[in-house]
């Protein structure tokens, strides 16, 4: 079925291009492709390495999509469906190893979060009272 070959297609180019640019570090950081958890994003540096973890399953994720869109281009009906349908799984669990990896690698080196107001997060900071805006 020529749909679910292209489908497969279109999606291998996008793995593939994500992973490519991620390896040879000029992905641009942004909240649509690539790793983009909050400590990937923290920073340049952060997001380059985040991404060229991911990289080499990206690759295979786009080539495994690859290679499925040339089998259902091949296969017909119901064959062609399945092909596709499990080679997306595959590739998405793929990519889901490469971006835990990858979100580990960012936790561990991302620059520690700046804490505004009274330098507590959960709230128990004994001037807690003193940061609120008077009412």
């Amino acid at each position: 079925m020529f749909v679910v070959a292209l489908v497969l297609f279109v999606l291998a180019l996008v793995a593939i291009a994500t992973g490519a640019l991620g390896l040879i570090g000029k992905l641009p950081r942004n909240r649509f492709v690539g790793v983009h958890t909050e400590a990937a994003l923290a920073d340049d540096e952060t997001f380059r390495i985040a991404n060229r973890v991911a990289a080499p399953t990206s690759l295979a994720a786009g080539a495994l999509l690859f290679a499925g869109g040339l089998v259902a281009l091949a296969a017909s009906g119901l064959v062609a469906l399945l092909v596709g349908a499990g080679v997306a799984v595959v590739a998405l669990f793929t990519l889901g190893a490469g971006a835990n990896a990858a979100a580990s690698t960012a936790d561990a080196i991302a620059p520690p979060a700046e804490v505004g107001g009274c330098g507590s997060a959960c709230g128990a900071c004994s001037l807690r009272d003193a940061c609120q805006p008077a009412t």
